[in-house]
């Protein structure tokens, strides 16, 4: 399988990859340079913010739903504006954004961790309806948020534990009965980082540090992986015009020596993503 790079620019943790279906576009973020970068007519492009950066969702043509350090607020692509929606452990010097998805209910989950990975310092949201709920707490570094294509499941994982998990949800998109171990990486020595989930609803898990994207079956059971040139592959997101390419985020932190590291690559894939879902902002916010 050939591996592209699809930008050159050197992330020191770039992560949250978002395919915009109504731009056909990607959009990522370096968290640490606290950049939200895209490529436009074949070049690159970036807005620079004075806090991290790490998670988006799309809202309409020019719209993004963006997670940061403080809160969670309204990007205008066009002028560069920000309007904020809800504070998000604004209170709390030590933690920032990590890791975010819009559900298939039109709310937004993202994830909290300490800036220093401190432990348990994290949490996991869900944004819906302009309310703000925290899911679950304890959390040290918080990933792999995705949804299955039925509704029926959400998917998370702390990854200082090396296991993700599992989550039924109800009709409105909310947590409903236990969480249960989807996929337990812990014999592996693997660190489960971002995931997205495909049409079929299996799920790509990006493994920090082991070079590799993973593919899981609904069942939780490891069918193939995707290796790529850099160690810390970060997250990965369906895109193009078939939603056939996976694009894949690394990180360069730590990783002087690496000449592709923080790179973002692309490889055509057999397999077709989902449509990232369209975050649904309430009119009393617009």
């Amino acid at each position: 399988m050939h591996i592209n790079i699809f930008d050159s620019n050197v992330c020191l943790l770039g992560e949250g990859p978002l395919w915009h279906p109504e731009r056909q576009q990607l959009f990522w973020f370096d968290i640490l340079g606290k950049k939200l970068y895209t490529c436009e007519n074949n070049q690159a492009k970036f807005w620079q913010f004075d806090e991290y950066v790490s998670a988006a969702g799309w809202v309409d043509k020019e719209t993004l739903l963006i997670a940061s350090e403080t809160a969670l607020f309204r990007f205008d692509l066009r002028t560069g504006n920000s309007v904020p929606l809800a504070e998000l452990e604004a209170d709390n010097p030590i933690t920032r954004s990590n890791d975010g998805r819009a559900d298939p209910w039109g709310g937004f989950w993202i994830g909290t961790m300490g800036k220093n990975a401190e432990a348990n310092a994290g949490a996991i949201y869900r944004w819906f309806q302009g309310k703000l709920e925290k899911l679950y707490s304890d959390i040290t570094v918080s990933n792999s948020i995705c949804f299955s294509p039925d509704r029926v499941f959400a998917y998370f994982c702390d990854t200082r534990e090396r296991k993700i998990m599992r989550q039924a949800l109800d009709e409105g998109g909310y947590p409903t009965g236990p969480t249960t171990v989807f996929v337990d990486l812990l014999s592996e020595g693997l660190k489960p980082d971002g995931a997205v989930i495909d049409a079929q609803g299996c799920l790509w898990n990006a493994q920090w540090g082991a070079s590799r994207v993973a593919r899981y079956s609904p069942n939780g059971d490891f069918l193939s992986s995707i290796y790529f040139p850099t160690g810390q592959v970060s997250c990965p997101a369906f895109g193009g015009k078939y939603m056939a390419t996976l694009f894949v985020t690394t990180a360069a932190v730590g990783k002087d020596a690496d000449p592709n590291a923080g790179q973002t690559f692309a490889t055509e894939t057999i397999f077709q993503g989902q449509k990232e879902h369209q975050v649904i902002i309430p009119q009393k916010l617009r």
